[in-house]
C-alpha cells in the first residue's frame, strides 16, 4: 500500500509518497512537473512524521544529513547516479561531468543529467548539488529558484524557517 501526504514547506507544498520499503517520492506541487497521487494511494501523514520533522530541521538550517529509509525506483543507471548524489557533502556542488567521472563513466554527463532530472526524491537525494561545468545552475524539477534557495540555505546564505 502506498501512502501519501502533502506537507507545507518554505519551497511550497510537497507531496510525499512511500510504502513499507521507504520514501519513494517528493514532488514540488507548485512546479510544472508536479506529481499527483494515484487513485489507489491512501492519504495519511502518520508514515511521514519523521520525514517531515527532518525536512523542517533541514529548512531551519539545523540538519545536514537525512536519516530516513529511501526506496527510489528507477533503472540500474539511475539508481547508481542517485546513490552517488548521496555522497555529495552538504553545502558543496559538483558538475555533471564530475558526477559522471565519480560513477566510472566519464562520457556520461548527459545521461547523468537525465538521471538527475528523474530523481524521484529531491532534497533528500540532493540532485540540487549538481550544477553546470561553468558553475551555472541548470535544470531542477522544482524550478531553478528552488534550487538556488536550497544551495543558499546549505551555504548559510539564507534561512528558510
Amino acid at each position: 500500500m502506498t501512502h501519501y501526504a502533502i506537507t507545507a514547506s518554505p519551497v511550497g507544498p510537497l507531496l510525499l509518497a512511500g510504502d513499507e520499503a521507504g520514501l519513494r517520492l517528493i514532488s514540488f506541487q507548485l512546479s510544472d512537473h508536479a506529481e499527483a497521487p494515484d487513485q489507489d494511494w491512501q492519504e495519511t501523514a502518520a508514515p511521514f512524521t519523521e520525514v517531515i520533522a527532518q525536512l523542517n530541521a533541514y529548512f531551519a538550517g539545523e540538519l545536514q544529513s537525512f536519516d530516513v529509509p529511501l526506496a527510489p525506483q528507477g533503472t540500474a543507471f539511475q539508481l547508481t547516479v542517485w546513490n552517488a548524489l548521496l555522497g555529495i557533502p552538504f553545502g558543496e556542488t559538483i558538475s555533471y561531468g564530475e558526477m559522471a567521472r565519480r560513477i566510472g563513466n566519464p562520457n556520461a554527463s548527459r545521461a547523468v543529467g537525465l538521471a538527475n532530472g528523474s530523481n524521484p526524491i529531491p532534497i533528500l537525494i540532493p540532485c540540487h548539488r549538481v550544477i553546470g561545468s561553468n558553475g551555472k545552475l541548470t535544470g531542477y524539477g522544482g524550478g531553478l529558484p528552488i534550487k538556488e534557495k536550497l544551495l543558499a540555505l546549505e551555504r548559510k546564505q539564507l534561512r528558510l524557517l
